[in-house]
């Protein structure tokens, strides 16, 4: 009976890591956003490249677990097109769209 026990206990928490690394990348996700709409602000683009690629790797890690990470994700590869064009308004209008997306998680 002890056996059947821990085999719950290792499968929850087995199942709880998925979910808190996820947890973990999307924090790391909306910290870099949130560091590349400074920079943008300043039009410094180049920085918030930095920052955005960055976020788009952390992201790319979670982007396939459903419909609304797919989501974030293409938001982000939005608003980074948008920066590397120096469009200010539009980045910063898709990135905090972005972060409202991945808060959503």
């Amino acid at each position: 009976m002890s056996v059947s026990l821990t085999s719950v206990n290792v499968f929850a928490a087995e199942a709880a890591a998925p979910a808190a690394s996820a947890q973990a990348g999307t924090s790391e996700i909306i910290a870099h956003i949130e560091k590349a709409l400074v920079e943008v602000s300043k039009s410094d683009f180049s920085a918030a490249q930095i920052h955005l690629k960055a976020a788009r790797n952390a992201s790319e890690a979670i982007s396939g677990s459903s419909d609304a990470a797919k989501k974030a994700h293409a938001s982000l590869m939005q608003g980074q097109i948008a920066s590397k064009s120096g469009n200010v308004s539009k980045a910063t209008e898709e990135l905090n769209k972005t972060i409202s997306l991945y808060k959503a998680l």
